[in-house]
């Protein structure tokens, strides 16, 4: 009987187990039934979450030349730019399509209305009439492309005064790289010269058949007042020589010099030379139709031929051609020495490529709406190296796409015209900036200085070097604070330089006076009292050539001297220079 109930009661656990189990696994159905939708759907959300990551991530990139931070020739532009303008590396380095500022300050100078330019003589300067030794004349063959020639004139007007002789109007360089027949009076206005400058200095057209004999040499570079006065001035107390003429005249000349004699070069520099008429009209043509496009522009002088690039060394990302077709140029001079790109822009003296111009005016807040003017030569790459510039400046004018044909075949043929009308459109423009350090950008930095302190950007090469080559590491917020910290102090604000340093085409500090004190210049004790430059050679080592005026020549060579002749070729800096 107890077997039975026992029995009995076991099959009633078994059978309360059973009941269990089917009740649990029956609720844990319906709570997975309930979690199916939800399940679906956050399925979904991470699926189309997925899909916007893989959308809108940025390709990979070519790392050899955003690496070198170079332009690669080789390259498109089009997936740097956000929209079709936008520069991407790992999602943190994207070109805004505007400047991030409208502010005036784009297109003024901090402090300008507190400088002016002041060139007069003081009460001390010699008048011509009182300095001027009679029968005694200075010739001047001046050396390179336009602006590398407008220095030389500028400083041979100062060079006739130390001397006491007469000037006559200088001789252009006609037989150079640039290979332009323009006379002076062709470009310049040669009478408004002469009677601009006749109270201290005279000038005449033409040497005078009564002259006689004429002494050719060269004169030292960077040669200061003390030099002139020790080693050319001597060679007119010689017997009968009443003429002395100085070859190829550029940058021999001292940078300090006393103060009158300063403002004297400013004189020459600001106001005496002035372009032809012909030149003059079509130039403010052309600023007046880059006006009529808009308020404000920007004029870029970018040098980036061929040559500019082989002469400098530098290597801009395109590879085994870029490096093969410069090379081939480099050759042609078999003084120029290999040089370490890597190292020369380190050191800031590689010209900045079109793309890296592009991002700095980005980066100091000019945006894809502002109008620029680009003054160029050939450019190496030739649209494909222009691109990235286009891209980020849509409004991209020149003199030929702002004029017709018709109207430059005057000058077109002339080097020297066409970029007189460059000149111009720079000179009158908001803001310039020049993407090298040559001696157009320098004599536009020092006039534009002169007239007011228009806004004119030098690339900081050392520092922006750094910046393009780590850019890629940073966001583009970043990399445009450091930019605009880099070029503090190279944006043609005043006082940028140290008294008695710089280049004075440059840096015209003697001829720059502040509104309160009292019409001091800026610059005014930066005198040399220097004996000689450090620059200058023993005048023993000149060479000669001695010749009567409209008769037979005899060169005479010093014994010392390397060369074989008094007129070599061209010298390599005249490729570079303007």
């Amino acid at each position: 009987m107890s077997m039975t109930k026992k029995k009995k009661h076991g099959d009633e656990l078994i059978g309360v187990q059973i009941l269990q189990g089917l009740i649990f696994r029956h609720n844990r159905r319906r709570r997975l039934h309930h979690l199916f939708p939800l399940l679906s759907a956050v399925s979904g959300c991470l699926l189309l979450l997925f899909a916007l990551v893989l959308f809108f991530s940025p390709p990979v990139s070519d790392h050899y030349s955003r690496h070198h931070h170079h332009l690669n020739l080789n390259t498109s532009f089009d997936k740097r730019v956000e929209g079709d303008m936008n520069v991407e590396k790992e999602k943190v380095f994207r070109v805004p399509m505007s400047g991030g500022s409208s502010s005036s300050r784009l297109w003024t100078s901090n402090e300008s209305n507190m400088y002016y330019g002041c060139s007069n003589a003081s009460d001390n300067f010699l008048t011509a009439e009182m300095n001027t030794q009679p029968n005694r004349y200075l010739l001047i063959a001046t050396s390179g492309g336009l602006n590398q020639q407008r220095t030389g004139i500028v400083d041979a007007v100062v060079s006739a005064y130390i001397l006491n002789a007469t000037l006559v109007v200088p001789k252009l360089d006609q037989k150079s790289f640039w290979k332009d027949a323009s006379n002076f009076s062709e470009i310049f206005d040669a009478e408004w010269f002469v009677n601009y400058l006749s109270k201290h200095v005279k000038i005449i057209n033409s040497l005078p058949v009564k002259a006689g004999k004429i002494i050719t040499t060269r004169a030292p570079r960077k040669c200061n007042q003390k030099c002139y006065e020790t080693r050319i001035l001597p060679i007119f107390h010689r017997k009968r020589v009443q003429a002395v003429q100085l070859t190829k005249f550029d940058y021999r000349l001292s940078n300090r010099l006393n103060v009158d004699l300063q403002k004297l070069r400013c004189r020459v520099n600001y106001h005496a030379l002035r372009f032809t008429d012909p030149i003059l009209d079509m130039g403010m043509k052309l600023v007046q139709r880059m006006r009529m496009k808009s308020k404000h522009y920007v004029a870029l002088h970018l040098r980036f031929e061929p040559d500019m690039l082989a002469f400098s060394g530098c290597y801009y990302g395109g590879g085994e051609k870029e490096m093969k077709e410069l090379g081939a140029i480099r050759k042609r001079w078999k003084t120029l020495h290999t040089k370490n790109p890597e190292k020369e822009r380190r050191h800031g003296k590689c010209p900045l490529s079109p793309e890296e111009v592009g991002l700095m005016l980005r980066a100091l807040g000019y945006g894809k709406e502002v109008h620029i003017y680009v003054a160029s030569g050939e450019v190496y790459g030739g649209e494909e190296t222009l691109a990235p510039l286009k891209a980020l400046f849509p409004n991209f004018h020149t003199k030929d796409t702002i004029a017709s044909k018709e109207e430059l075949s005057e000058f077109s043929s002339y080097s020297s015209r066409m970029a007189a009308l460059d000149f111009i459109v720079c000179d009158e423009s908001n803001v310039f900036v020049a993407n090298n350090n040559g001696n157009m950008a320098k004599i536009l930095a020092g006039k534009r200085r002169y007239f007011g302190h228009k806004p004119t950007i030098r690339p900081n090469g050392k520092k922006l070097y750094k910046l393009f080559r780590d850019r890629d590491n940073m966001t583009w917020e970043e990399f445009a604070s450091l930019v605009r910290t880099s070029q503090i102090g190279f944006m043609g604000e005043p006082n940028e330089v140290k008294q008695g340093r710089g280049e004075f085409h440059e840096h015209p500090l003697s001829c720059i006076c502040q509104k309160d004190s009292e019409s001091r210049g800026v610059g005014d004790s930066g005198y040399d009292e220097e004996g000689f430059s450090e620059d200058e050679q023993d005048l023993s080592e000149t060479d000669y050539t001695e010749y009567d005026n409209g008769n037979r020549e005899r060169t005479v060579l010093s014994p010392n001297r390397r060369d074989s002749g008094l007129f070599l070729r061209p010298e390599l800096e005249e490729i570079i220079s303007d």
